[in-house]
Parts: structure tokens; sequence; C-alpha cells
């Protein structure tokens, strides 16, 4: 099996909790109360500008000129077409500023950011991993899931069951299974040890969403 094969099934019961939250299930009915999204967009945004400069970051210190202009693409993306995203929800529900990281984000991703910068490249592909993976898997699920017909919610669930996205998902999958295969036995560990921690920061960002917990 690769590396992203058995990772995987060690983070299945973090995945299943994701979808069974009222987060991810009130989000699919279209019944999620606007100040929840409110919250979860202003901070989604914020992550994805300090994501992307992770993204940029394991791009300037991988080793393979693919990986590196892959990692160049998976950041642009993350600053430009999601931001855009999150931009038009600005407007649409009333959002007039992002505000600061609230304690979920701000741990999450200085995890991410932390990691890129001092442990192995491998390590930093594996931390940013569960980002691409869960969220496509749980877009998947939604469109799956869904039954109201006019969503609220409907960009965000296009935006991350789409193809386009999923095309991204897979080339960071092999990406991080190649660099999982070519390396030691101790960072494969340390890889495996990442993509845990930052699948279950997914899980307290979605968490921290619906309960709108900030700082004390």
């Amino acid at each position: 099996m690769k590396w992203s094969e058995i990772t995987w099934q060690q983070i299945e019961p973090d995945y299943n909790a994701i979808l069974q939250m009222p987060f991810i299930t009130e989000l699919s009915e279209g019944t999620l109360p606007k100040e929840k999204f409110q919250f979860y967009i202003a901070q989604d945004s914020l992550y994805l500008e300090h994501f992307g400069r992770t993204l940029s970051l394991i791009a300037a210190r991988a080793s393979d000129i693919q990986d590196v202009l892959s990692f160049m693409r998976f950041a642009e993306n993350a600053i430009l077409v999601e931001n855009a995203l999150h931009e038009s929800y600005f407007k649409e529900f009333g959002v007039s500023e992002k505000g600061i990281l609230e304690p979920a984000c701000h741990h999450y991703i200085h995890f991410l950011k932390s990691t890129s910068a001092l442990d192995a490249v491998e390590i930093a592909m594996a931390a940013v991993l569960p980002c691409f993976w869960i969220y496509k898997k749980v877009g998947d699920h939604i469109l799956n899931q869904q039954k109201k017909p006019d969503n609220a919610y409907q960009n965000w669930i296009d935006t991350y069951g789409g193809e386009e996205f999923s095309l991204a998902v897979q080339r960071a999958v092999e990406i991080t299974d190649r660099a999982a295969k070519n390396t030691t036995g101790d960072i494969r560990k340390r890889m495996t040890e990442a993509f845990v921690t930052a699948s279950k920061m997914e899980y307290l960002f979605w968490k921290a969403a619906y309960e709108l917990k900030k700082w004390d």
C-alpha cells in the first residue's frame, strides 16, 4: 500500500467525526446559521493567506522542479481563486472584515508554517495534505448527500466538490506519496505524525466555527 493509503486509515475516525459535525451536516442541508458561516469564512480567508505562503515556502524548498511548479500553483490557487470566492461571500453574507486569527485558526496555520520552515520538506508536504484531501472528500460527501436545491452555501460546495480541485488534490497526494517512498523510515514516521496532527486541526477548525470560539 502507498503511504497515503496507510496514513488515511489512521485518520479515518477523525474524518468520520468531521462528517457528523453539526457544521457539516447543517451546511449540507442549508440550515447552518448565518453567523456561524460568517465566522467560518472570515477565519478561512485569513487561513488561506497564510496557507498560500506556506505552500510557497514548500515550493522554494522542493528539489524536483515539477514539485516546485505544482506547489507554486497550489499557492496561487489558495491566495487568488479561493480568496475570491470568500470575498463574494463577504458581500453576500454581510461580512465587513476578516478580523484576527482566532485560536483554532491561529494554532493550525502556525503549526503548518513552523513545520514547513523547520522540518524536512517531506514532512511539510504531509502536513499540508489534509487541507487538500479532507476538504475534497468532505465536498464530495456533501454533493452526494445534499437535498436542498437552493442551498445558500452552494458555491462553497461546488468549489470543493468540483473537478478542478479534484485534480489539485490528486497531484498533492501523488507528490507526497513519492516523497514518502524516497525518504527514510524516520522521516516517513514524522510525515504520518504531521498528517494526523493536521487532520485533527481540520476538525477543530470547523468545531471552532460552529461554536464561534474566540480568544478569552
